[in-house]
């Protein structure tokens, strides 16, 4: 057995995270491929049982693979990892958040890592990855991981149906019908309760998933980063920018929005939306089911509705996009010494990837956890029993619903059901990020201290303390402490 016990009671993980050690007892056996191949994983537990193993027999089974699994809470996830990594202790796979790759860039660059884009047409399955999500992970024009899949962009509106009927308000379909359905709810009494004690918008101290990032793109601006006369330039030097915080100010000064809105928690956003103080909500679309269930204990009679499709002034709509893929799992070469232990551990995600064997993971047992209505899938169990036998498995896909061919979930609430179709309507719209594939030093160094300078002038700017003087001013701040430089680095990277 290779020395995985060395290190095991203090390794780590992430949501989704999976770290795999091969042993390479197996790996040099000759008695033939019907022997199963042995691998140890250890997987954060995001619940608070570790889970019954009978999903994961059915799993080994299926994959003629055999799963020693340690569950470990996620919550020291980083800093294992990175003491892992300073040992040279890394086991045969660990998974990297999309957000945390760039600091593997290095290491990645001088080799420590498999390059496994290779071998992916060797696997009928692997080979089902999405181009344009693998394009996102490559470094250097080279693929090193195995990405697990999440929406492009589920940004879009939630809002009070009943409201905008009682008002006579259609689906806002621009930015100035969603500035008239903030004024009417705000002023029009849409509850009809005889009280001034609604508003339009709630919102919530986050630039990127509150509403702000999905309205700045409503207007036009760049995701992240976007070309301007040949160059590279971060979000925050075009023109619209200024007009999205143009468009908030208005809506914080005639009242329209919640006055707090930059300190505002996700939790007190919400509870705006659920206790009929607030009727429009700019986020994830999803959460529109959790919000309906909230609200309807507080009124029964409150409708929701889901809306992605807002032009802004310039007759386009686009909404920003995620790089589609939330990890990767990464192959250190200290670790899986040979092609063929390679080989067998992509064998494993390429069975992983079949929607018999992705359904167990996803699901649990047909007929015992879940059943099949109309192609999807509805749980059987309540969650707590969910929780314990086969939610924490998903840790072992990868990919997403469609590369896979598993069931997707049965909705039994219809504006829920609506919000999925906008998640994936919004593909034909998306405004990617230009420097996902792209390197910069600088930002991966700086980056949150410089970000920290744009965050607060802009939410300066939106509640009128700095003028467009003083934001330009923040600009150039940001640019003479490190933003000229990751400008540079990024129009140079390949």
């Amino acid at each position: 057995m290779k020395g995985w016990k060395r290190y095991l009671g203090g390794v780590f993980l992430i949501p989704l995270l999976l770290v795999i050690s091969a042993c390479s007892d197996n790996t040099s056996d000759s008695s033939g491929d019907d022997e199963a191949f042995s691998f140890s994983i250890i997987a954060g537990l995001h619940t608070p049982e570790v889970p019954k193993e009978k999903v994961l027999e059915e799993i080994e089974a299926k994959t003629n693979v055999e799963i020693d699994i340690q569950w470990i809470p996620a919550s020291n996830y980083y800093d294992r990892l990175n003491s892992s990594f300073a040992t040279n202790s890394l086991p045969d796979v660990i998974n990297v958040g999309s957000q945390e790759l760039t600091q593997y860039r290095d290491a990645i660059e001088d080799g420590q890592f498999w390059e496994i884009g290779p071998y992916l047409d060797e696997y009928e399955n692997l080979q089902k990855l999405k181009d344009d999500i693998i394009e996102n992970t490559k470094i250097n024009g080279k693929v090193y991981g195995l990405y697990n899949g999440i929406s492009l962009s589920r940004q879009g509106l939630i809002y009070r149906k009943d409201w905008a009927d009682n008002l006579g308000l259609d689906k806002p379909t621009t930015t100035d019908e969603i500035m008239e359905m903030a004024r009417a709810f705000t002023e029009e009494e849409p509850d009809g309760n005889g009280k001034d004690d609604t508003f339009g918008l709630a919102d919530r101290g986050d630039l990127i998933y509150g509403a702000f990032k999905t309205v700045s793109s409503w207007f036009g601006t760049p995701n992240y980063w976007g070309e301007k006369d040949g160059e590279l330039l971060p979000e925050f030097m075009f023109d619209e920018y200024m007009q999205t915080m143009d468009f908030f100010k208005e809506l914080r000064v005639n009242g329209y929005i919640n006055q707090d809105f930059p300190v505002t928690s996700k939790t007190d956003q919400r509870e705006f939306i659920t206790n009929g103080s607030a009727g429009m909500y700019i986020g994830a679309m999803g959460d529109v089911g959790s919000l309906y269930n909230d609200a309807v204990a507080n009124d029964p009679n409150v409708e929701f509705d889901v809306h992605n499709y807002v032009e802004g002034p310039d007759g386009e709509y686009g909404v920003w996009s995620l790089p589609g893929y939330g990890s990767l799992m990464l192959f250190p070469k200290s670790s899986v010494e040979t092609e063929d232990e390679l080989k067998k551990i992509l064998s494993f995600f390429d069975k992983m990837m079949t929607p018999e064997v992705s359904n167990l993971a996803n699901w649990g047992i047909e007929g015992e956890h879940y059943e099949v209505v109309d192609d999807l899938a509805k749980t059987i169990v309540d969650s707590g029993v969910f929780d314990r036998e086969v939610k924490p498995y998903a840790a072992l896909l990868i990919g997403e619903p469609e590369t896979r061919g598993s069931h997707e979930a049965l909705i039994d609430y219809d504006v829920k059901a609506k919000s999925e179709e906008l998640i994936k309507d919004n593909e034909n719209y998306l405004i990617n990020n230009p420097t996902e594939p792209l390197y910069s030093e600088t930002f991966v160094q700086d980056n949150s201290m410089l970000q920290e300078i744009i965050t607060d002038a802009t939410y300066q700017y939106m509640l009128d303390q700095i003028d467009k003087d003083d934001f330009e001013s923040a600009v150039e701040d940001w640019r003479s402490q490190g933003g000229d430089d990751i400008i540079e680095e990024f129009n140079a990277s390949e």
